[in-house]
């Protein structure tokens, strides 16, 4: 079989009824090292202003290399594939994802291997094409109303009414979260939806008890 035959069936018309030569076996790991490749890219563009984990971005390709050799195996010996499918299902991972984009990402390489190990790399190739379009498209979305958290040091316990007036002066949305008070004072912290963040900051600063006020952004789902 020449090689323009192994690429055709690497890509569009998968291996299950072939024999799986030598040959294959690196055209699909070629395409899948290529694929991967694109999403450990895609992952380190969209993280380059948050924090970047060059580890786990390595996990990614090797997850997908390995994935595809697990799929191109369980298609040339059906024995083997169910010894296979009965060793993997003892496995466990107890490693936390913290950021539900990791596990998008984490599942994204999963997929390429699968699907570039059944031979179908065109496949990937769209998907791949697609989900980074649908990233760029909300992950570049701001909104301007998005919430943020207000934390303001007081040193009078009768304060909080004053500061909450100000709060609704400029935000169309708050919620006290936190209400910490010691022998020095009172510490709040509001979640607060407003364009006026500077204007808002200034005039609680101007009020005679509060010592320090600060707004926080966030990406969290807070608010129902």
């Amino acid at each position: 079989m020449d090689v323009l035959s192994m690429i055709k069936r690497a890509v569009i018309e998968g291996y299950a009824t072939d024999k799986i030569g030598l040959g294959t076996i690196i055209i699909c790991f070629v395409f899948t090292l290529a694929i991967s490749l694109y999403i450990c890219g895609v992952y380190k563009l969209i993280t380059r202003k948050a924090f970047y984990n060059k580890s786990f971005n390595l996990s990614l390709l090797i997850i997908a290399l390995i994935t595809s050799a697990i799929i191109l195996t369980i298609q040339s010996n059906i024995v083997v594939s169910l010894g296979m499918v009965g060793a993997l299902s003892i496995v466990r991972f107890r490693t936390a994802i913290k950021d539900p984009m990791d596990l998008a990402f984490l599942f994204w390489a999963i997929s390429a291997g699968i699907i570039c190990g059944a031979g179908f790399a065109l496949i990937a190739v769209v998907v791949s094409l697609i989900v980074t379009v649908v990233i760029m498209l909300f992950e570049n979305k701001h909104d301007p109303k998005g919430s943020m958290l207000l934390v303001v040091d007081s040193n009078a316990f009768d304060s909080e009414k004053e500061i909450l007036a100000v709060a609704e002066k400029y935000s169309s949305f708050i919620k006290v979260r936190a209400r910490n008070a010691s022998k020095v004072g009172l510490d709040l912290t509001v979640e607060v939806k407003t364009e006026k963040a500077a204007e808002l900051i200034q005039e609680l600063l101007g009020l005679e008890h509060v010592t320090n006020a600060s707004l926080i952004e966030h990406d969290g789902n807070i608010t129902a």
